[in-house]
């Protein structure tokens, strides 16, 4: 039976609750013929994008955005609204409700949505929440690794289905190395194996990052790879690739702007090699953070100091204190500031955005940010983790721009990009569960570290110490650039249309500062660069219109 037959098929049983009951990434439009109306949905994690145009009579829809344009009815304008949102917000959301596009008149289907259309109304709805869960509580630990990994394990292999080979992206860490021990292990009982995919730093890259981080996990993923066997290993440093080569194709591929430049090289790239290499299916572990690995110690820790929980929490102390190294009472302030925030006193916070000033003044988008509760930097006001969590696996905005990449580039490199980590099923599993599941014993991400024994390596599994970092090279790999790069920026400063939009002021300092002092490589993180970039990647999104 073809996807497109089993959709049909729960729509003729469920009528509009049908994506509720769809497992995995989809985007589809019906015409209900006895109705008289179409209906249509996108998979609740949004990797699979459903753009749509709507106006005086006209109803369009298409996975891309292209599509639409080559419409005789439909004009290519900006949609300043949307600019006004992306600027305003200085983390990596795109806009606030995942409804607009940088397109006037051409709107997005948000992840976990639907749509309906007749003749006389176009509305959509959100089809899932996970708010109010029932509680899972068992007897015992075990109970609750066993039953885990017996949903994990489905994930996994129900992305596994495709004629051609399967891939995953491999790091170092917990998230991919658990997806890729999972699918290695099916495979082989099918007499197929895995290819893997790894992006590694170029060879002139030297390593300035403090001991506690690891540019290059070739250490970690080759231990994972040895231990799991019936992997084929690639390892890729796209050493003639950087952020600022790539983004004219980006910017054709993904149809938006982007703010994730640091890693924009290699995530197209390796979507190329895969392509290359035969693979249908790309697996990954991109969105564990909040379900799979879930679990901050520290936080944990200062929910039982609050809860009075003194013997527990010395307890916690000491096995954490063994993991990570240190004494155990030296992490108790900090514990404590967690806990009683004002302990802290106020926090300087840097002002992120870099919306051009009378844009933000004229427009309502400050009181837009506050009823998403996103203060005037553009972050999340809210401190509280378990909250920060909902947020993100609730609302789903925060997903949309990575997820719409991972769907262009799945188009144009002819596979399928899935993950694991974000299917329903866990995600439920992994909210309804005790939140001393994920710490434990002095172990942050305790669910996955136990269920993934024989499965990873002792040295991956248990690692808390060495924490893998994938873009510390992205400033490096422009040194040969530098002046081009300068050169553009210059011309940038005299892009009236752009200069409507951003800080003015901000992008000649940042400026200013980059021709004094040059792009130090070991500063990745300096916002001035990502102003710089962030505002050139604009200015060449807006001379396509």
């Amino acid at each position: 039976m073809s996807d497109s037959e089993l959709i049909l098929l729960s729509y003729f049983k469920w009528k509009e609750d049908c994506p509720k009951f769809l497992v995995g990434d989809f985007a589809f439009m019906i015409w209900d013929k006895n109705a008289q109306k179409m209906f249509g949905a996108r998979d609740y994690s949004g990797y699979r994008t459903l753009y749509y145009y709507s106006q005086q009579g006209d109803f369009a829809f298409c996975t891309t955005i292209e599509g639409l344009l080559k419409l005789p009815y439909i004009e290519k304008k900006i949609n300043q609204d949307w600019f006004t949102e992306y600027l305003a917000i200085g983390g990596m959301m795109d806009t606030l409700d995942g409804i607009s596009t940088p397109y006037k008149f051409i709107n997005q289907i948000p992840p976990a949505h639907s749509i309906s259309i007749t003749k006389d109304t176009v509305s959509t709805n959100k089809y899932i929440t996970l708010k109010s869960l029932k509680p899972i509580r068992y007897k015992s630990d075990d109970e609750y690794v066993e039953h885990f990994k017996e949903i994990f394990e489905e994930a996994v292999t129900d992305r596994l289905r495709s004629n051609k080979k399967i891939g995953s992206q491999l790091s170092g860490g917990l998230d991919s190395g658990a997806v890729a021990s999972f699918a290695a292990r099916y495979l082989k009982s099918q007499n197929k194996n895995l290819d893997t995919f790894s992006y590694i730093p170029p060879s002139d890259f030297k390593d300035f990052t403090p001991k506690n981080l690891m540019a290059d996990e070739r250490p970690f993923i080759k231990s994972t790879i040895q231990y799991i066997g019936n992997i084929k290993d690639h390892y890729f440093d796209f050493s003639d690739r950087s952020s600022y080569s790539e983004i004219n194709e980006l910017l054709d591929i993904i149809e938006f702007p982007y703010k994730f430049h640091e890693n924009s090289f290699w995530l197209k790239g390796i979507f190329e090699a895969a392509n290359e290499k035969g693979i249908g299916i790309l697996l990954n572990g991109d969105r564990g953070n909040f379900n799979v690995s879930w679990g901050n110690a520290l936080y944990h820790y200062s929910s039982l100091l609050k809860k009075i929980k003194w013997f527990r929490l010395f307890e916690e102390l000491n096995y954490y204190s063994k993991n990570v190294g240190g004494p155990r009472l030296r992490r108790i302030p900090l514990i404590a500031k967690i806990a009683y925030p004002f302990l802290a006193g106020k926090q300087p916070m840097y002002d992120n955005n870099f919306i051009n000033p009378e844009l933000k003044k004229n427009t309502n988008v400050l009181n837009k940010l506050t009823s998403f509760d996103i203060n005037e930097s553009g972050s999340f006001k809210t401190k509280d983790i378990n909250r920060l969590r909902l947020m993100h696996l609730e609302d789903l905005v925060p997903w949309n721009s990575g997820n719409t990449l991972n769907c262009k580039l799945s188009l144009r490199h002819s596979l399928w990009k899935r993950d694991p980590t974000h299917d329903l099923r866990v995600i439920r599993y992994c909210l309804s569960i005790p939140d001393d599941q994920f710490v434990q014993k002095g172990l942050d991400r305790a669910l996955i570290r136990r269920a993934t024994k024989n499965y990873l390596p002792d040295k991956v599994r248990l690692n808390q110490r060495i924490r893998g970092v994938q873009s510390a090279d992205w400033v490096h790999r422009m040194d040969k650039e530098s002046d081009k790069l300068i050169s553009e920026l210059n011309m940038i400063l005299k892009d009236e249309r752009l200069l409507t939009l951003v800080n003015k002021n901000k992008l000649e300092d940042a400026l200013h500062i980059v021709k004094n002092e040059g792009f130090k490589t070991d500063d990745f993180t300096n916002p001035n660069y990502t102003i710089l970039m962030r505002c050139l990647i604009i200015s060449r999104f807006l001379k396509k219109f």
